[in-house]
């Protein structure tokens, strides 16, 4: 199976994982699913779950202290990217960093809507948007990424599942379940939703700060994705690179991301599945 810059095919390792992910998310979301926001007049407005992510202000009127406090918070996010591939001392960063990014942004923005988790106004072109960035991540990583590191280092390491999905109905089944929660709503709410809103906040969510931040995260993306070598973490930090590109094409929407990752590994899944790699 080419890699795709996800744990798709590591059911075992991930299943428990990925239960207490789905547990935690919606209990966060039936907690926030009735907030409103009241105009001065007292009228009620839509929630900020539907506010376009364009209108989304800086977080804080003490910009300092919030730029200091997002700048602690993505620190600590890289230590549980890092120690959790890298060293293996702390928990899953997907789960910590998504239930935390999920409490830090509702209780600091004032709900979701100020990492992207936005109603879009047209889903055709997030759809769109999502498929195209598909299919460049797919092309970059099968056609450039892959031949050019392999002039340095040895082919990612797939995981071990990869070859037992092969004909696997069942195996497939799971591993798409994954793919769907873990990995599309995990991943992309933890390192694009939350991490790269932190990034930002740094630079007070300027478009040269969400670009910078995307470099950054997508760094610590390609580390999530250590087990994969050298060759793999580059050839996730590139998948991260793209997400982040179609989040911010989406108008800083974090479906786009969701969807895109979402057709990225269901694209491996089903290669797994049909052996069409080998």
């Amino acid at each position: 199976m080419r890699s795709t810059g996800s744990n798709v095919a590591e059911a075992p390792r991930y299943s428990e994982a990925a239960a207490t992910f789905v547990r935690c998310f919606l209990a966060i979301f039936e907690s926030g699913r009735d907030r409103r926001h009241i105009r001065p007049g007292g009228q009620a407005t839509q929630s900020s779950f539907i506010v376009s992510s364009a209108e989304i202000p800086f977080p804080s009127t003490k910009p300092l202290a919030s730029r200091a406090l997002s700048a602690l918070e993505l620190l600590f996010g890289a230590f549980f990217v890092i120690g959790h591939n890298v060293f293996h001392i702390v928990p899953n960063e997907v789960i910590v960093l998504c239930v935390l990014g999920l409490l830090s942004v509702r209780l600091r923005d004032g709900g979701w809507s100020a990492m992207g988790f936005t109603r879009p106004v047209s889903w055709r072109r997030i759809f769109l948007i999502a498929l195209a960035a598909a299919g460049v991540r797919i092309l970059l990583g099968q056609f450039v990424i892959e031949p050019v590191t392999g002039f340095f280092w040895p082919a990612p390491s797939a995981p071990a599942l990869a070859n037992e999905i092969a004909g696997n109905v069942k195996l497939a089944l799971l591993a798409l379940l994954l793919v769907w929660t873990f990995a599309a709503f995990g991943e992309e709410i933890a390192y694009r939703g939350y991490l790269l809103t932190r990034a930002a906040d740094i630079g007070r969510r300027s478009k040269i700060a969400y670009w910078l931040g995307i470099v950054f995260v997508s760094i610590l993306f390609g580390y999530g994705h250590y087990y994969k070598g050298p060759s793999g973490i580059v050839d996730s930090g590139t998948a991260g690179l793209v997400l982040g590109a179609a989040y911010m094409l989406a108008g800083r929407n974090l479906w786009a991301c969701i969807l895109t990752h979402g057709f990225i590994d269901t694209f491996a899944v089903i290669d797994a599945f049909f052996a069409w790699s080998k």
